[in-house]
């Protein structure tokens, strides 16, 4: 018999139980729901509502199931309607009667909230881990190309000179901030619903603080109503996994193009790159590929449960029940991204040479052309126009700014002298832009020590 079948009679369409099961993927929280409910059961014993014989039974009984469930001796029934059904019946049938008082002042409805706030809380806490993991290798490969002079870009055109310890730093600050966001999301995610009931709380004497301490939790949820309807906390983790995904797959993008033979500025270890069924030249960079696509498959699971709670009425709706195939996907997804990352980064080669090539073939240094002018006092929008030109003339006769000869300049423009080689080089370039947050050796040392300060903290 459900646990819900007081009322109703007869038995229950095979087809309602297909649709209506969750144990397929809320099996996932029993170690949530067992310590939410040994919490719940000390709080019923304090309180009186069980007999120290009692709570100790039920206590005991949970701690064994746990024990049994991580030992190996005992499987979640896969046929029970949810884990709590089947703890429930677990637990009754190990200590009898006593089991059957567990659920007293407690709805399934509060009881799924506490559980998945409690392991959404864990998740969080180890994927904030694993993002850390991500900046930490980003750090150390950055800290080996200080002077990796390569271009930066925009419109993907290249735009001017930084390193490759600049370029790999920006994506560490994107993760610092990724792993920010889902631990404000935590604090957020840890407050507990237990003891709003079905929605309109219970009328035994609850210490609803006890169970969220027993829990690790900072506080208890202020209105009922709200406490077992809302999902907003899984949304916002939703967002933030949305963002997390959207930051990995750029950077895969940017791995993409880098390891073609029209960049070659790296290329990935055997270990973590494909061939062609057909083609036995290839070597084709797919996890960085699947990486990027597996941020649709975030983004979806957003707009799914964005979809399925935008209009439902207060309160619990069996719609709510949808949110945690599409979370558990996602946290899924974005722990195996962040898995793999660091050793494909760790194991990849990167060819400094190469990166300079394309920087100095780009004319990058034309804003610093125009920079040297405005030093002898020219106006900058008249330095830029002769900058522009020069750069048509390279292009015209298959020079660079570097090997462009100074008569050329100094037709332009009188001010020109030989101190322009210097002011151009590439290296030089990126070394005057020595401001806080820019891609000088110095500046960027200063972006590795803090971040490595936050990952501390």
């Amino acid at each position: 018999m459900k646990l819900w079948q007081g009322r109703l009679g007869g038995d229950v369409d095979e087809r309602l139980n297909r649709l209506n099961q969750s144990i397929g993927f809320d099996a996932r929280m029993v170690r949530q729901d067992i310590l939410g409910s040994v919490a719940h059961a000390k709080m019923l014993g304090k309180i009186g509502v069980l007999t120290a014989d009692e709570c100790d039974a039920i206590v005991g009984g949970l701690n064994g199931i746990l024990a049994d469930l991580d030992g190996g001796a005992l499987s979640i029934d896969m046929s029970a309607e949810d884990i709590h059904t089947f703890v429930e019946a677990e637990l009754t049938a190990r200590i009898g009667q006593p089991g059957k008082k567990l659920h007293t002042a407690r709805s399934r409805n509060d009881q799924v909230a506490l559980d998945l706030r409690m392991y959404l809380a864990d998740e969080i806490a180890a994927l904030s881990g694993r993002a850390k993991s991500a900046v930490a290798a980003l750090i150390d490969i950055a800290e080996q190309h200080l002077e990796t002079v390569m271009p930066g870009y925009t419109h993907l055109q290249r735009a001017q000179p930084v390193t490759l310890a600049h370029h790999l730093m920006a994506y560490a600050q994107m993760l610092l901030r990724d792993a920010d966001r889902l631990a404000d999301c935590r604090r957020r995610t840890m407050v507990s619903p237990l003891g709003s009931g079905a929605l309109a709380g219970t009328g035994y004497p609850l210490d609803r603080q006890f169970v969220a301490d027993e829990v690790g939790f900072r506080s208890v949820s202020e209105n009922s109503l709200d406490a077992v309807a809302d999902r907003d906390f899984v949304l916002e983790l939703l967002s933030d996994l949305s963002i997390l995904l959207s930051h990995l797959s750029r950077f895969a993008e940017e791995i993409c193009l880098w390891c073609s033979w029209e960049f070659r500025f790296m290329a990935l270890s055997d270990r973590f790159s494909t061939g062609s069924s057909i083609m036995p030249q290839k070597k084709n960079p797919d996890l960085a590929e699947l990486i990027r696509g597996k941020a649709g498959r975030v983004y979806g699971a957003l707009v799914a449960l964005l979809t399925a709670v935008k209009g439902l009425p207060l309160s619990y709706n069996k719609d709510l029940q949808e949110d945690k195939e599409a979370v558990f996907d996602a946290l899924d997804t974005a722990n195996l991204c962040l898995d793999v990352l660091p050793p494909m980064l760790e194991t990849a080669k990167f060819f400094p040479g190469r990166m300079r090539e394309a920087a100095a073939a780009g004319f990058l240094n034309a804003t610093d052309l125009a920079d040297y002018l405005v030093g002898k006092g020219v106006p900058f929008r008249d330095a830029y126009q002769v900058s522009g030109a020069l750069v048509r003339l390279c292009v015209e006769k298959g020079a660079t700014l570097e090997t462009l000869p100074l008569s050329e300049y100094q037709k332009l423009h009188p001010a020109f002298d030989e101190g322009v080689y210097a002011f151009i080089d590439l290296g030089n370039c990126v070394n005057r832009r020595n401001v806080y947050g820019g891609p000088a050796p110095e500046a960027v040392r200063v972006q590795i020590e803090n971040a490595r300060a936050k990952l501390s903290d």
